[in-house]
């Protein structure tokens, strides 16, 4: 027998590691898979020359992050998720503390942040020996998760049931007002800087009340109001509106095709890439589309550099992988011990699950092309970084037995 704080347990069941070692896995995998693509994807023609700056520009980077945001994950699904709940009223200061911070990055990377692509998204953390910034968005993103989780089940305590009266949700005005205001502040501000990450944080929103138990004509104005929102922040940005019509162009036959030299040109330069991999792919290293010719290669277009290296088989391996993520993020979430644990499973899960989603249909040509990163697998410290905490805040739920009972002492 092996003592917790709830009781004696199995020695067995208390050898397991406190935390879904299968999430950890399919996660730590990502990252690993995302360092060898990111390094094969940064060949350039720039020159030979190897120094520290330039192997930083990508690859030493990316592992360097990928390390970071796997150490991240793995403190994450060591701690007990419930520390961020809002269970109590003098647990307010921890969520409110995220929450606070995000907000107040969100608005300095407005007022100081650097310029990448034409946009105002980054902070610069250092400048010597190398560049290092920090995109408030990724850190968001997972904010608005934990933030919304906590404020949807203020004062529930260990409350398992089915949606009730008495859930905080469930209320027009304490409930649904301050968590629509306050995650519509954080979207608002996001899609400042970055309009498909703020359509994501909408989409997991809407998600997260609908698992919370609101009721439906509360969540009908809720999507009425997110319509209106993203309709402004395409508007402020006419590069938005560019990306729309050369998505338009390309499906309909009614308008003319965009310019493959032009707004056209690098979602032609991904499909190209894409099919000339054919289904087993040039082989590790041998893509020609990075070489000058495929824009974000490394970054956001990524899968289409994974396509014809590995060939569609390889494509569909990365895709399966997340889809198993996907599907172990809703078991946890419907396992979990707790509402608190259940929202945060449900909008982590969907968080990494709808992101890859989105990448991969911008990279197909499915959608318009907006800046969307593949999880774990672009070039990026900040995204690899807090999708890894995310990740372990997902493991930490999935606790051996699934009951509270059953959970090691911390």
């Amino acid at each position: 027998m092996y003592t917790t704080r709830d009781g004696p347990v199995e020695l067995a069941q208390a050898k397991r590691p406190p935390f879904d070692s299968f999430v950890v896995l399919i996660a730590g995998a990502l990252m690993a898979f995302g360092v060898a693509m990111v390094y094969s994807a940064s060949v350039t023609v720039r020159g030979a020359e190897l120094d520290l700056r330039q192997w930083w520009n990508t690859p030493l980077r990316q592992c360097a992050f990928a390390l970071a945001g796997f150490i991240g994950m793995l403190l994450a699904a060591h701690c007990d998720y419930r520390w961020l709940s809002w269970s109590r009223r003098r647990d307010l200061w921890r969520p409110l503390g995220l929450y606070v911070l995000a907000v107040a990055l969100l608005v300095a990377v407005q007022v100081v942040g650097r310029r990448v692509g034409g946009i105002q998204r980054s902070l610069v953390v250092m400048t010597h020996p190398f560049r290092l910034t920090f995109q408030p968005a990724e850190l968001a993103k997972v904010v608005l998760v934990v933030w919304l989780a906590a404020l949807l089940t203020r004062g529930q305590g260990d409350w398992t049931g089915p949606a009730c009266a008495n859930l905080p949700i469930r209320r027009f005005w304490s409930g649904l007002v301050p968590a629509v205001v306050s995650c519509g502040l954080l979207i608002g501000l996001t899609g400042l800087e970055d309009f498909g990450t703020a359509a994501l944080m909408g989409v997991i929103m809407v998600w997260m009340l609908l698992v919370g138990g609101a009721r439906w004509w509360h969540i009908g104005l809720v999507a009425m109001a997110g319509l209106v929102g993203g309709a402004g922040l395409l508007a402020i940005e006419p590069y938005r509106l560019d990306r729309i019509r050369t998505f338009l162009g390309f499906v309909s036959d009614k308008l003319p095709p965009p310019d493959p030299l032009g707004q056209g040109y690098q979602v032609d330069q991904a499909l190209l890439a894409i099919g000339s991999g054919g289904w087993l792919g040039r082989g590790l290293g041998a893509a020609i589309q990075k070489y000058g010719y495929l824009p974000q290669k490394d970054n956001d277009f990524i899968l289409a550099t994974i396509c014809e290296e590995l060939g569609t088989i390889g494509g569909l391996a990365v895709i399966a992988m997340f889809l198993l993520l996907l599907w172990r993020g809703w078991r946890l979430s419907r396992l979990a011990p707790d509402l608190f644990g259940r929202l945060l499973a449900a909008g982590v899960s969907l968080l990494i699950g709808l992101q890859a989603a989105f990448n991969v249909a911008v990279v197909t040509n499915s959608v318009p092309t907006k800046g969307i990163s593949l999880p774990f697998v672009s070039a990026g410290g900040s995204g690899v970084l807090f999708l890894g905490i995310a990740a372990g805040l997902l493991a930490s739920i999935g606790r051996p037995g699934g009951n509270r009972s059953d959970w090691p002492a911390a």
